[in-house]
């Protein structure tokens, strides 16, 4: 029998059918696939329930090692304080600042300096603002190296300026501190 002749029979077939019958026919087989879905999904909750018993069941995993204390203030305050630059090498580390400057290939101005004691600290700071030129990506990388390098220093502050906005060349200033010990190699 071809698809046409079977597909012929049905639709005679569905003509002849009351319509009463066939929309029970049609409910039936419908409730028929809900159950079908409803017993899957029973299946499917008794696995998980099944698969959390046998996690239960299965002895606790070894703790993990307990957490080392915090360190106390004075270990905090000796690190601080082991941290901080030598003020007898500030010409070496300026020095850094305009080499790393050349090597990025930014044009450096004469900068702005100056050195405070903060006494309550112990420590002297070293502020060191530098009018720099070139493009923007060379100068945020002249000062993720800058603090890679001179690690007891911060970067307070970086303005842009741009002439025109399809220059190449930005000028920025950025504002560096440097962390300076009050006493060279004396811990306070």
């Amino acid at each position: 029998m071809s698809l046409s002749a079977l597909w012929l029979r049905t639709v005679l077939a569905l003509r002849r059918m009351n319509p009463v019958i066939a929309g029970a026919v049609v409910l039936a087989l419908g409730v028929i696939v809900a159950m079908a879905f409803m017993f899957k999904a029973l299946v499917d909750i008794d696995e998980e329930y099944a698969a959390a018993r046998r996690q239960a069941a299965m002895p606790p995993s070894p703790l993990a090692a307990p957490a080392l204390p915090p360190p106390s203030a004075d270990q905090n305050l000796a690190h601080f304080y082991s941290s901080l630059g030598q003020r007898r090498q500030l010409d070496r580390q300026l020095k850094t600042l305009f080499a790393l400057a050349e090597k990025n290939g930014l044009s450096l101005r004469q900068g702005e300096y100056r050195s405070s004691l903060d006494r309550a600290g112990r420590f002297h700071t070293y502020q060191v603002t530098l009018p720099v030129s070139g493009r923007y990506g060379a100068i945020w990388q002249f000062a993720f190296d800058a603090l890679r390098a001179l690690p007891h220093a911060s970067l307070d502050d970086v303005g842009f300026r741009r002439d025109a906005i399809g220059s190449p060349t930005v000028e920025a200033r950025l504002r560096l501190t440097l962390y300076l010990a009050a006493t060279p190699g004396v811990p306070q």
